[in-house]
């Protein structure tokens, strides 16, 4: 499913696709080739089929590229049929193997699934990219789901542990491992953010201890989990760094403990830290960086505060090893400001934060301390303390102090304390040490203070679930005492596996009742446990190492080699295979053998520190120096010192006080009680897994990861797996996929399940071993259901076969018999269309169609009526159904009442109970504490008892040692004796022969008088010389040899200088390809610059615009709104004048009437006192009345003008609280409209996304319909392959046996071979003695050349008293004799050496063939080590990036809760806004009816008014009636004129009393009508108001209805903005795609030259491999030639010696001839004198001639012998103790054979010396060219390390490029990254639009329910006005009445015009004819009174 905005689906990276997963064809090819896995070099495993079978070899063919190759049966392993592929949980795979396993992982890995099971495990492998599955939605979709209904994720298995914890009440923990850059810490905040989602407490909950009513708890709701969140970015800054392998390393493990209540919502974390690598605060390996928070310090700090912490630049500072080395993608003031805003968020104060950064900045300072040697001493000096006072303002020291402590501490010694003075050495030691430490309290007091901040002790938490972040196994080249650590925990970690794995196995078969023999794995890994944590009865490494550090002058030697003698039988244990090898001992783990170098370890343990420093540094004046530093008592410190050391800085560390704690002691209790809190928890195992060296994305190297899998203990799982019964299926379900194969086994009607099972599986005929039947499960050997499933599918698809014939069939008749019907349906419209045409012409026809219509005409009535029927039913039945419904209504409602007051008691009762639990969890914790606290103690007793027997058992071990020792110096004693003997016996010997040498030379001085004789024979000696010239000759044959030597040398060194050549040319070329591709990459770089910068410049444009957009239409809403605002005024304004101008024009009408009145009655007065004196009386009481009313009528208008001027005021202050009402209602309107486009923007965002989340949501329920039903089909199918099981089953058995076979057969045959390598290196120092021994007895033979010579002088004397003694001839015949037996001896000795010598040979050959073998084996591993340091250096790099991906994502998210904040306060004001509204519309109600009661109350004064005036209109007819009376009875009387006047009088005085009564009539009518107008203009007012009012608020609902259409315009027009600027960025996306998949090419064909250039590399580096091996092959030969002239010279020597010899043989034989020569000539003479004796003389000549001949052939015969011996001599190397005992023999032999010539050799003197010269001469010149070759060979050496150096360059060189290349590569990944991120906040954006959208939707609602509302107001202000109409007509009415009724009056003349009657609020109006009526009566009148 793709979604619509351009971003990639996330279920494609969760869902497996099951089209291609259950493809036919590849079942098809599976079955028919029978595929299976054999092992690659390159791929580890490849696919293969098997072609044919030869015994225990498989002929076999790839199926990549079709080569054919013989492997081993036992190498095969079997394939998973294809319905496996991809499988989520490899625990269900049939067959279970290494290959399969791999297989999975890769197949799912390309498809971009990084999460899968593994019976426990889940493996993770980091995919190198960001992927869309960790959002929201994601995280919605797994809750509450199962784990087997969703694809494997974090997710899950954090659902899981969550939903087990809520359930079983049981703590959880999730086990995250793997190595540096694997995706641990990601795995781990992924887990914190998925329950910081699900269990957050602030959705929708209240807590119980505060009320809901105050604002604070809803501000501190959701706070925990931020800083839950915002705790990582603090412990990443001060515990992670940069290293060569990730950015981002984590330096120290974690145990994250997530505390939840009993509801299940977070209420509290804590935090707990191990094995923090403190060592790199000080000193970092080349490229690398110390921890984050320097950098980020020494960049984002201001001014202010590097000054107020002494911060310097970053070269200056000695502890920062590289200076500033930047992270790519990342920048440290960023982070800085991160880091601060992180602490800030967990409430960290102003003070701490200050003063953990001076603790920064002193730990950098420390390093930038310098010490110098003083001349003289080795004591140490500070010759500049800048640094040191830094550091001392800092940390709160005193400087003086500080330098004497560090310089001179006090040690105690004794009972008294010396001040001791420090090397150099010891002070750099010191202060390392004290910065080491520094840093690691602060980190510890910062982890503390986190957990502070977390802990949340109002709430208790009943369970929790830990997060275990910890390295994983490491096995490095040279590992140390972390590395050790490390791998135990790992140890102790699988071992927790192991047992959980045993104990769930165990409890399903317990369950299930099937009969297993089980096995607890986790003991296999207790041997290697125990050699590592042991106390005693062997102790351990760790116990041992504790030892150590408590013993004086102990050294990391000591600790190894009392290692190696506790623990050297010990099978984990293993020593160094060689004398030579660097590790120290080797300890065999589960994952494999790892090598220990024991250096430092002592120190490490001990962790020791300068105790005089710390003191200082707890006395500080810094409070939080001194608080970091509280623990002084507890360090291990200078004092006490025993048994100063030089190489471990003088020396040794003791306790203080008994409260010394190892590093060991502390690592191994943190770990016991981590390993507690483990096993009491349900553990959840995540394993991370990197998937190659580079950090790219979609590769996958399978030796990496199998060295993983095995490290991982994902295979130990998997075998663990095999040994059970690992598939299982219920009951139902094997019976409802199975039963097919058994049709007729079980029989009709009902039957359990277990027997139809049993039924089914004797019908199947399986082997009883491989399955097992449960209670409620089969369970299953691997490979058995794979069978099954094969057989399965052959039925199935003849049963589909039969099923398609039928079909087809039924679909072909039903075919059939559809056309047979359309033939006859065609045949009945062809006749029908004949008729037609045949009557259309006939006008009868024609009359018929006319007529019929007009038949149903008739019948409407009667239709009507049945309608209207109808339609009475209809109504009734409404009736009916509408009561019913106002029924059921009554009834929900009652419901919903006992609804409501059951939830209300179950709301009770869960409160109840959750109370009940709470203390339930107390309890249990405090129970669980005090269990630990008790398990400890026993634990440290038992120690203490442990280590008190190893002392004890040590303590006997050294006694027997010391004895041991007494008696080797007794034996050595003895034997220093009995050489001094020795000595003794051989000094007399020496002086016996001084004194044998002393005589000889008294004989030689009598020979040299016989010296005269032998001068005669130097003729003879002659003939010698020639000889010893051919020997010459011979000798210069040799020299030519030799020659031709030196020339094949010199043309080998020729080959090797072309080589050399050639290798600089390739070199040349790598150069020049480097430079292309550094090139190459700078364009890119410059591309990518170009692209950022237009990327930001756009952004900046967009910003800008919208900004400018926003203040425009601020500013034009601003506008709008004074524009109303003033109008508004405006009409007021002209309202009030409109009042005023109708109020002073009423006014002014009634002084105008007053002023008619006073004049008309002036007139009246004037003309009735010029008649009678009376009439004057009359008048001047008529001014006086006049004065009166004038006076009257002034004070009634001051009255009337105070009224309104008091109107005015009241109008006035009503009107300025009006517009202080309209003010404040205008500020309320104008933040509600501001608030209403920030909502209806949200509202616009919110609708789209809506739509496109139910869009993608429709189109996701689509697809999991269709998911689910592939996975029903896929379920039905997925026991296909389990039939294969079963026979794999055994043959993995059986493979695994032979594999353990192997295995060991292959350990003993290394065994054999370091045995024999080292029996080589033995026979080969033992040929070194022999060869010096050899030259000793050259140098021997030599002296006793000489003193052979010395003999054949004296032989000669013996020869010349031969005639004198024929005794001494018959002596000298003896001995020949008994040399000619010893010389037969010697020969069968000879022979028998050359067979012993051949045999030595053979075994030579052999050896030599074992150690190239062994030496192959060796680089094989050197090469797998350089991939896995490459593999880690990658997967660290990758693990940098993914945290800044992190960095950012949570900014991201930080922003996204600030916005939904400011949307929560919108919201509540909105609120308040709109109650506020329905409070003034409450009160306008309250005013209305207020209104309406005064209305009716004055409509009853006015009719009490009218009734008061017709009972004066009857007394005023009365009164008319009486004077009509009057004036009659004056015509018929009245003659006499005084009773007129004096009834005139009379008459008089009534009419007054009668205009008194009528003018206070009048005046209460006035005072009523000024009532009755003021009541009016109230009225009006008030009416006016109400509608103003109305007017304004219709206005304003108006003006909002606008504004909010116009919003809505606006909103929509943006949004098409929008979708235009989105459709431009789409189409600026598809550019920057097209320009990135541009880019890409680019970097693909980079790649590709790349690619070349690495092939090429490789090729160079196989070609120096081949330069390589020719190298060494020539190293070998000139070795071999070195040691063919050293045993040329040797034998030079010997031939030289031997020569000799034979010389001095053949010359003493050729002496013995020619003396017998003499003989027998003097013989003969003496025969010619003396006949007699003749005949003896020539007997003995004879014998003597034979005699000479003999020696002369054995002569011969030695001289072969010898040549042999010269040639086998080569090749022996070996024998030496028999060729001792032969040369004894020979030294025996020869001294005899020198005793035998002594006579024999005194006549060669001469020829000797001349051959001494010839033989110097000769001598010299092998010795010249011996040099001469040496200094040949040695240039050769010198050019070759030339060209070795050269090579090293060239390497370097091209590993610069490739990091080049590497690093060109994550910048091209990094703006991946940020197209992604860029895409994310896309979606994000647009989801906040749909948010906001649906707000604009609530608000419009809002809207209507106002406008609904205001419209209720109108219609009762209608239905008022109504009200008040029918009033005012009634009092038109009544005054209509009145006018018709009365008569008039005399009074009411002077009066005209309109008056106003204000009798309470009702108005009755005059008209003006009725007051002319009135004013003609009241003359005539007057008239007739007259």
């Amino acid at each position: 499913m793709s979604l619509r905005s351009g971003t990639e689906d996330p279920e494609r990276y969760l869902f497996v696709d099951r089209a291609v997963v259950y493809n036919p064809a590849a079942q098809a090819d599976w079955t028919a080739k029978r595929l299976v896995w054999v092992p690659s070099e390159r791929n580890g495993f490849e696919a293969a089929s098997i072609r044919e079978e030869r015994g225990d070899e498989v002929v076999v063919e790839l199926a990549e590229n079709g080569k054919k190759s013989i492997v081993n049966k036992d190498d095969i392993q079997k394939m998973n049929p294809p319905k496996f592929s991809k499988v989520e949980d490899m625990a269900e795979l049939t067959c279970l193997n290494e290959a399969s396993v791999l297989h999975n992982l890769k197949d799912r890995y390309y498809s971009g699934l990084i999460y899968t099971y593994s019976g426990l495990f889940c493996v993770v492998i980091n995919p190198y990219k960001n992927l869309p599955i960790y959002s929201e939605n994601i995280i919605e979709m797994y809750r509450g789901k199962k784990r087997h209904e969703m694809p494997p994720h974090i997710y899950a298995i954090s659902e899981s542990a969550y939903r087990c914890m809520l359930q079983d009440r049981e703590d959880q923990s999730i086990l995250c491992t793997g190595e540096s850059g694997a995706g641990k810490t990601e795995n781990t905040k992924k887990v914190i953010q998925y329950l910081a989602h699900v269990a957050s407490s602030h959705k929708g909950r209240k807590d119980h201890n505060i009320p809901p009513e105050s604002p604070k708890p809803m501000k501190l709701q959701g706070e925990l989990e931020r800083q839950l969140l915002q705790a990582n970015p603090i412990l990443e800054s001060f515990g992670n760094a940069k290293t060569v392998k990730n950015d981002n390393s984590s330096r120290f493990g974690k145990f994250i403990r997530v505390n939840f209540d009993v509801t299940g919502y977070i209420v509290g974390a804590n935090i707990e830290t191990y094995l923090l690598e403190k060592s790199r605060a000080i000193r970092q390996a080349k490229d690398e960086r110390t921890f984050h928070v320097f950098y980020q310090l020494l960049a984002g700090a201001g001014e202010h505060l590097k000054s107020d912490l002494l911060l310097e630049g970053f070269n200056s500072y000695r502890f920062l090893s590289n200076g500033n080395i930047p992270i790519p993608g990342q920048q440290d003031k960023d982070n800085f400001q991160e880091t601060m805003e992180a602490m800030h968020i967990m409430s960290f104060s102003h003070e701490e934060i200050l003063a953990m950064l001076k603790v920064v900045s002193s730990v950098l300072q420390f390093g930038n301390i310098v010490f110098k040697k003083e001349r003289n001493t080795d004591q140490a000096s500070m010759p500049d303390n800048t640094a040191a006072q830094k550091l001392c303002h800092l940390l709160g020291m005193n400087v003086m102090e500080f330098t004497r402590a560090i310089l001179s501490p006090r040690i105690k010694v004794g009972r008294d304390y010396v001040q001791k003075a420090q090397t150099k050495e010891q002070a750099d030691f010191a202060v390392e040490a004290l910065a080491k430490a520094t840093y690691e309290r602060l980190f510890r007091w910062l982890v503390h203070r986190i957990n502070r901040a977390l802990d949340r002790t109002k709430r208790q938490g009943a369970s929790f679930i830990g997060i275990l972040d910890i390295a994983g196994f490491e096995i490095f080249l040279l590992n140390s005492f972390e590395q050790l650590c490390i791998n135990y925990t790992n140890e102790k970690l699988q071992q927790l596996f192991n047992h959980t794995m045993f104990i769930l196995e165990q409890e399903e078969y317990q369950r299930e009742g099937i009969e297993w023999s089980f096995i607890d794995f986790g003991l296999d890994l207790q041997p290697c446990i125990d050699l590592i944590e042991r106390p005693a009865n062997p102790p351990g490494v760790l116990a041992l190492l504790d030892e150590e550090c408590w013993f004086p002058k102990a050294t990391d030697r000591t600790f190894v080699e009392k290692l190696t003698q506790e623990q050297g039988t010990h099978t984990k244990f293993q020593k160094p295979r060689q004398l030579k090898d660097k590790a120290d001992f080797c300890i065999i783990h589960y994952a494999g053998k790892v090598d220990y170098k024991a250096d430092e370890w002592l120190m490490k343990n001990m962790d020791p520190l300068n105790d005089n420093v710390a003191t200082l540094l707890h006395q500080s004046t810094d409070k939080f120096v001194a608080e970091l530093w509280k623990d002084v008592d507890r360090i291990v410190g200078l004092d006490q010192v025993a048994g100063m050391n030089e190489t471990a800085f003088g020396a040794t560390y003791k306790t203080k006080k008994g409260m010394f704690r190892t590093v060991g002691q502390l690592y191994k209790e943190s770990l016991t009680k981590l390993m507690a809190t483990l096993r009491n928890t349900n553990p959840n195992f995540v394993r991370c897994i990197i998937p190659n060296h580079e950090k790219r994305a979609g590769k996958l190297e399978p030796h990496l990861v199998l060295d993983q899998l095995r490290c991982n203990g994902v295979l130990e799982g998997i075998r663990i797996c095999r040994q059970g019964f690992p598939n299982r299926i219920v009951f139902q379900e094997f019976r409802q996929r199975y039963e097919i194969l058994t049709p007729n086994a079980i029989p009709k009607g009902f039957m359990d399940g277990k027997q139809a099972c049993e039924r089914m599986i004797q019908a199947l005929e399986l082997d009883p071993n491989l399955f097992r039947i449960g209670q409620s499960k089969i369970f299953f050997r691997t490979g058995v259901l794979a069978h099954l499933e094969e057989e399965r599918d052959l039925k199935i698809t003849d049963i589909i076969i039969s099923f398609q014939s039928v079909c087809r069939g039924f679909l072909a008749r039903k075919a059939f018999a559809k056309k047979q019907q359309q033939l006859s349906a065609l045949k009945v419209l062809q006749r029908n269309c004949a008729a037609y045409l045949k009557l259309r012409h006939w006008q009868w026809w024609r009359l018929f169609t006319k007529v019929k219509p007009l038949l149903q005409v008739t019948r409407q009535e009667e239709e009507m009526q049945a309608k209207d029927e109808e339609l009475i039913k209809v109504k009734e039945r409404q009736l009916k159904v509408e009561n019913e419904l106002v029924d059921m209504e009554r009834k929900h409602q009652q419901l919903l009442e006992e609804k409501n007051i059951l939830a209300e008691q179950l709301q009770a009762e869960t409160e109840l109970f959750a109370e009940a639990e709470e203390m339930r969890a107390r309890l249990a914790s405090r129970k669980q504490e005090l269990e630990e606290i008790l398990h400890d103690l026993e634990s440290r007793v038992e120690e203490e008892e442990e280590r008190n027997q190893s002392m004890q058992i040590e303590k006997k071990k050294m006694q027997s040692q010391i004895q041991d020792l007494e008696e080797q110096l007794d034996e050595e004693e003895a034997a220093r004796q009995k050489l001094q003997l020795d000595k003794v016996t051989a000094e007399a010997k020496i002086k016996k022969l001084e004194e044998d040498i002393v005589l000889l030379e008294d004989q030689n001085s009598k020979f040299l008088k016989e010296k005269k004789l032998l001068e005669d024979r130097i003729g003879e000696a002659t003939t010698l010389l020639t000889e010893e010239e051919e020997k010459a000759k011979n000798l210069s044959k040799m020299k030519n040899k030799q020659e031709m030597m030196m020339v094949d040398l010199e043309e080998r060194l020729k080959k090797e200088e072309k080589t050399r050549q050639e290798l600089e040319k390739a070199k040349r070329k790598l150069d020049a390809e480097t430079t292309d591709l550094q090139d190459q990459i700078v364009e890119f770089q410059t591309h990518v610059e170009e692209m950022k910068s237009q990327l930001a410049k756009k952004e900046d444009e967009l910003q800008t615009v919208l900004s400018r957009s926003d203040e425009e239409a601020a500013q034009k809403n601003n506008a709008l709104k004074q524009v109303r605002e003033l109008q508004a005024q405006l009409a007021e304004l002209q309202e009030d004048l409109e009042s005023e101008k109708i109020c002073r024009s009423k006014a002014e009408k009634l002084k105008r009437d007053l002023s008619e009145e006073l004049e008309a009655l002036k007139t009246e007065l004037e003309d009735t006192l010029d008649t009678t004196a009376a009439q004057q009386e009359l008048r001047t009481k008529r001014e006086q009345e006049v004065a009166e009313l004038k006076k009257a009528i002034e004070e009634e208008t001051k009255n009337h003008e105070a009224q309104i001027q008091e109107m005015r005021q009241r109008h006035g202050s009503a009107l300025e609280e009006l517009s202080e009402q309209l003010e404040q209602a205008k500020r309320f309107k104008a933040n509600l409209e501001k608030n209403k486009q920030t909502l209806e923007n949200g509202n616009k965002e919110l609708v789209g996304e809506v739509k496109s989340l139910q869009q993608t949501k429709a189109e996701s329920e689509h697809k999991r319909k269709k998911l689910e039903a592939q996975l029903q089909e896929f379920m039905a199918r997925a026991t296909e392959m389990e039939r294969t099981k079963g026979d794999l089953a055994e043959r993995s058995h059986k493979l695994q046996a032979e594999l353990d076979n192997v295995s060991v057969l292959l350990e003993e045959a290394e065994k054999r071979n370091i045995k024999l390598v080292k029996d080589a290196e033995s026979v080969g120092s033992q040929l070194q003695d022999t060869q010096e021994l050899l030259q000793e007895e050259t140098r021997q033979k030599l002296n006793l050349g000489s003193r052979v010579r010395q003999l054949e002088e004296e032989k000669n004397t013996l020869l010349e008293q031969q005639e004198e003694d024929e005794e001494a001839r018959r002596n000298l015949e003896k001995q020949l004799q008994s040399v000619q037996a010893q010389l037969c001896d010697t020969k069968k000795k000879l022979d028998e050496d050359v067979g012993a010598m051949e045999c030595l040979e053979e075994v030579k050959r052999k050896l030599q063939k074992d150690v190239e073998l062994t030496a192959q084996r060796l680089e094989e591993k050197a090469m797998a080590m350089d991939k896995m340091e490459k593999t880690k250096t990658r997967l660290q790099q990758e693990l940098e990036d993914l945290m800044v991906d992190l960095d950012h994502q949570r900014q991201i998210v930080s922003n996204l809760e600030k916005k939904q904040k400011k949307f929560d306060q919108l919201l509540a004001e909105e609120k308040n806004i709109s109650a506020r509204y329905a409070e003034e519309r409450d009160r306008a109600e309250a005013e209305a009816r207020e209104k309406e009661t005064k209305a009716l109350s004055m409509a009853r004064a006015l009719e009490e008014a009218l009734e008061a005036k017709e009972e004066l209109e009857r007394f005023n007819k009365q009164l008319r009636a009486e004077m009509e009376d009057l004036m009659s009875s004056k015509d018929d009387v009245g003659k006499n004129v005084h009773e007129l006047e004096k009834s005139k009088r009379a008459l008089e005085q009534q009419v007054e009393e009668m205009r008194t009564q009528l003018e206070e009539l009048e005046d209460e009518l006035q005072a009523t009508e000024d009532a009755k107008l003021r009541l009016e203009v109230n009225m009006q007012a008030m009416k006016a108001q109400f509608d103003r009012d109305l007017q304004a608020r219709d206005e304003q609902g108006d003006e909002k209805k606008r504004a909010l259409v116009k919003q809505v315009r606006e909103m929509e027009a943006e949004l098409e903005d929008e979708r235009k600027q989105r459709s431009q960025a789409v189409a600026s996306k598809k550019k920057l795609e097209m320009d990135l998949n541009e880019v890409e090419g680019q970097i693909e064909a980079a790649n590709k030259g790349r690619d070349e250039a690495v092939k090429q590399l490789r090729k160079l580096q196989a070609q120096m491999k081949d330069y390589q091996r020719e190298l060494e092959e020539a190293r070998a030969s000139r070795d071999e030639i070195f040691t063919q002239s050293k045993e040329n010279e040797k034998k030079l020597k010997s031939l030289e010696a031997e020569i000799l010899q034979l010389q001095e043989d053949h010359a003493a034989s050729e002496r013995a001839r020619r003396h017998a020569e003499l003989e027998r000539d003097e013989l003969a003479d003496e025969i010619s004198n003396s006949a007699s004796g003749k005949t003896s003389l020539l007997e003995e000549k004879r014998r003597l001639e034979a005699r000479i001949t003999q020696l002369e052939e054995e002569l011969e015969e030695e001289q072969g012998n010898m040549e042999l011996l010269s040639e086998r001599v080569r090749k022996s190397t070996l024998q030496v103790d028999a060729l001792n005992t032969e040369l004894a023999g020979e030294r025996s032999a020869a001294q005899k054979s020198e005793s035998a010539r002594q006579q024999m050799e005194r006549q060669n003197k001469e020829l000797k010396a001349k051959l001494a010269e010839l033989e110097g001469a000769v001598k010299s010149k092998f010795k010249a060219s011996i040099t001469a070759l040496e200094a040949k060979v040695l240039q050769m050496e010198e050019q070759l390390e030339q060209e070795a150096k050269e090579r090293g360059s060239a390497n370097k060189i091209v590993r610069r490029s490739e990091k080049k290349l590497k690093e060109v590569m994550m910048q091209v990944e990094d703006e991946r990254r940020h197209a992604d991120q860029y895409k994310e906040q896309l979606e994000k954006s647009n989801s906040r639009m749909k948010q906001l959208k649906r707000q604009l939707e609530e608000a419009e609602e809002e809207a209507t329910r106002a406008n609904a509302s205001r419209r209720k107001l109108q219609r009762e202000l209608d239905d008022s006005i109504e009200a008040t109409e029918g009033l005012t007509r009634e009092v038109n009415a009544l005054k209509s009445r009145l006018r018709r009724s009365t008569p008039v009056s005399g009074f009411s003349s002077g009066r005209s015009g309109r008056r106003n009657l204000n009798l309470d609020g009702a108005s009755v109006e005059m008209s003006d004819d009725d007051a002319d009526s009135r004013t003609s009566d009241f003359n005539d009148t007057q008239v007739n009174a007259e």
